[in-house]
């Protein structure tokens, strides 16, 4: 049966009122810093509010997307052509709003690079490298949340809006919801939050680690030093759009399409410039500026930013290697297989 509810008015309005509190955000946090001249830094006060305006930003944008897909006669004829789930239309809706996280991000790190890399390499700083710590990090938390709801539709099928806008929502009538067009739902009990994070330790960790260890870094950790290198650590997003519609393209069953190819030789391409020899080449930047030679620059740095270097830099050089063995079987037309699922499973990591 198809997601309705009693009225139109009652997700339109859902609608509207996402969709202006999301444009707020954005808007608001834009405010705040674009009147800042490109030296100055974030305050606590300031970047305490930019956090929480990251918040409503990606959680509406994750709600109103959701209310799209569930609750328009546009999402259900969409939902109805793929055959999706409840639980395929979140984890959709949940790369998205990564897509769009990294996006920020990106444009973050080219105004950073811009400015600070083309000045004092050592010493030059622009408002949005910190700026975007702030509000980036309510991501990281939030990504925690919106994938632990994607985790429990995914295993449970409990319905998505039942208790969340079915009761704000309709109010006068029954909004059914159901798993999806097609779908039959297996109900089971509810997982709890811990039993999700020991599902899924190594992307907890690296949330966590990101968005607080990072953040911690960019903002109060790095003195007096300037955010070239973080400007390119921004642009290591580059890459998550296309990882993100690897994952929508196989969610809709298109794996076999020609989209779906072309989409991962970019996805591997971005994965190789931007996570793979980015943090190399600003280690080859700081050996120029320094007059030495690589591996005595390398040497010279502190040990908490080697280990640092070490952890951002060694997963991503895993994951390089699964999308290409992935990518060179689906090439040679060998489908299948376990390089090419774990590529899969590579791909669906998006988050850096």
């Amino acid at each position: 049966m198809e997601p309705t509810l009693s009225k139109p008015r009652h997700y339109r309005a859902a609608i509207y009122i996402l969709a202006a509190s999301n444009a707020a955000a954005l808007f608001v946090a834009a405010k705040l810093v674009l009147s800042l001249e490109p030296h100055d830094r974030i305050s606590v006060r300031r970047g305490g509010a930019l956090t929480a305006l990251g918040f409503v930003y990606f959680m509406t944008l994750f709600e109103l997307l959701n209310v799209f897909a569930l609750y328009t006669g546009a999402g259900a004829r969409f939902r109805h052509k793929y055959r999706l789930s409840c639980g395929d239309v979140l984890d959709i809706t949940n790369k998205l709003v990564s897509a769009v996280q990294a996006a920020l991000s990106c444009l973050t790190g080219a105004v950073v690079c811009l400015w600070s890399c083309t000045r004092d390499f050592m010493r030059s700083s622009h408002y949005m490298s910190e700026a975007y710590a702030w509000f980036g990090a309510a991501y990281f938390f939030y990504d925690i949340w919106s994938m632990y709801m994607v985790h429990v539709q995914m295993h449970t099928g409990v319905d998505y809006f039942k208790s969340k806008l079915q009761r704000k929502l309709s109010k006068n009538g029954d909004a059914q919801l159901s798993s999806g067009d097609g779908a039959v739902a297996k109900r089971q009990t509810r997982p709890s939050f811990l039993a999700y994070c020991r599902h899924e330790p190594v992307i907890l960790m690296h949330h966590l680690f990101i968005g607080g260890f990072g953040f911690l870094v960019i903002v109060y950790l790095r003195g007096d030093l300037g955010d070239c290198t973080f400007g390119f650590v921004y642009l290591m997003e580059l890459s998550t759009p296309f990882v993100s519609l690897r994952g929508i393209l196989s969610r809709l069953r298109l794996k076999a399409s020609r989209a779906y190819l072309v989409n991962g030789l970019l996805m591997l391409a971005t994965f190789f410039l931007c996570r793979v020899i980015s943090l190399p080449y600003v280690c080859l930047m700081y050996s120029r500026v320094l007059g030495l030679s690589y591996f005595e620059a390398i040497k010279s740095l502190p040990t908490g930013c080697k280990v640092s270097i070490c952890i951002l830099l060694l997963p991503q050089l895993y994951w390089f290697y699964l999308m290409s063995a992935g990518a060179l079987k689906m090439l040679v037309g060998a489908g299948g297989g376990a390089a090419a699922a774990a590529a899969d499973g590579a791909g669906d990591e998006r988050r850096s």
